[in-house]
């Protein structure tokens, strides 16, 4: 087990299997040393926190939505790294899709929920530059969305 899966299982995360893609993209591209990777939206295997953050989904689910959505870029992140997350540098930047409704403004302390579970598995390394944006709308009503470029050796 990688140092990163062990502080992953002391922060009580376990890493689910990759999801497929839906639609004609690949889950990540490797160009030199980063790696780009596609949106993860809040799935599990419930099927996930939907809805729209401000009206059926409360602040405290929405950042639980965004947390599901670290955990598929971490599982992302694995496969591009061979199965061994300890080749991850550096998370260099996250952009956080949230689908708000019109009188919710606080998307920033969503998708903090996405970048808390960088810092846990990587430590300084998994501070990064980040985009928080609300949305009209995201696939198939999933409440967040998040994608990430990261650095791997």
């Amino acid at each position: 087990m990688s140092k990163v899966e062990q502080r992953l299982a002391a922060a009580g995360i376990t890493l689910p299997s990759p999801v497929a893609p839906i639609a004609n993209y690949v889950p990540f591209v490797r160009s030199g040393n980063l790696v780009h990777i596609s949106g993860q939206v809040s799935l599990d295997a419930s099927g996930g926190i939907t809805g729209i953050v401000g009206e059926a989904v409360d602040l405290e689910t929405a950042q639980r939505a965004a947390r599901l959505c670290g955990v598929n870029l971490l599982v992302q992140m694995r496969a591009a790294c061979d199965g061994d997350l300890d080749r991850v540098v550096r998370v260099v930047k996250l952009g956080g899709f949230v689908q708000a409704g019109p009188d919710f403004f606080d998307i920033p302390s969503v998708v903090n929920g996405c970048s808390d579970v960088m810092v846990e598995a990587f430590g300084e390394a998994g501070r990064h530059a980040r985009s928080a944006v609300g949305v009209y709308r995201l696939p198939r009503n999933f409440a967040v969305e998040v994608d990430a470029v990261v650095e791997i050796a």
